[in-house]
């Protein structure tokens, strides 16, 4: 027909080839917080390298920009069993117009699958998994698996004379790079002191100060990427009871 003509242009194919061609192209930087003070809290898609291999391609949300996701991930790396944070570097790209699609996986079939990316679906990019999962057995491929947590490294952390125990529980939940869970508004808590501990201390030292004083059936066990603390006596798969209360 004279004038007229039919044009369809692949939005979301040219995107995400002119993505694939900016991160290939672009340098890595450490995953450390000198780093990530430099990467705005803006929307976008990123890539963790580990020895300068892909490990991890993920992508922001509502929740959270490339800065807060990437912090995120530079804690999930410390304090590690054979993982150095040094070897992680990232790359990351704040994307202007965040479309609907879903680079993530996009991205991620690009670059092979989940079976060639080795963090990606080994709950690497996941929160704490709760209750319902304790004595689920982790896989040998998961992230956990492969580098579970060292509650035997030091760290900044020391408890006060006469602290209460949910004092230094808080004070170690939030000084700890991994999840530690435990039963919540129990007098039991409130009504412990503790002597002073100086420090540094390790996880492992920390605990066993703060649970042996509880009243008797406490435990505190580790397990492969996270620590617990309840009131309670039970066997873990894959799992080391680090402490229990003997007063």
């Amino acid at each position: 027909m004279k004038g007229y003509v039919e044009f369809e242009f692949d939005l979301p194919g040219a995107l995400l080839a002119r993505l694939i061609e900016v991160l290939d192209g672009l340098d890595t930087a450490p995953l450390n917080s000198a780093s990530l003070q430099e990467v705005p809290e803006e929307q976008g898609v990123y890539q963790l390298l580990l020895d300068g291999q892909l490990v991890y391609v993920g992508k922001t949300d509502a929740e959270a920009g490339l800065q807060k996701r990437l912090f995120r991930h530079a804690r999930k790396i410390m304090h590690r069993v054979g993982l150095d944070p040094a070897r992680v570097s990232f790359k990351a790209v704040r994307i202007f117009v965040f479309t609907a699609m879903d680079l993530e996986s996009d991205l991620i079939r690009h670059y092979g699958g989940v079976k060639s990316i080795d963090w990606n679906g080994s709950g690497f990019g996941s929160n704490d998994p709760g209750r319902q999962r304790d004595t689920t057995k982790v896989k040998p491929k998961n992230y956990d698996a492969k580098f579970p947590i060292d509650i035997d490294r030091e760290m900044a952390f020391a408890i006060d004379h006469d602290e209460t125990t949910a004092s230094a529980l808080a004070r170690l939940k939030e000084a700890l790079p991994y999840t530690f869970r435990y039963q919540r508004e129990d007098v039991d808590f409130d009504k412990t002191t503790l002597a002073a501990l100086g420090g540094p201390l390790t996880t492992r030292s920390a605990i066993r100060h703060i649970v042996e004083p509880l009243p008797q059936g406490w435990q505190a066990t580790a397990l492969p990427g996270y620590i617990i603390l309840y009131k309670e006596k039970r066997d873990y798969p894959q799992a080391e009871v680090i402490a229990v209360s003997k007063a």
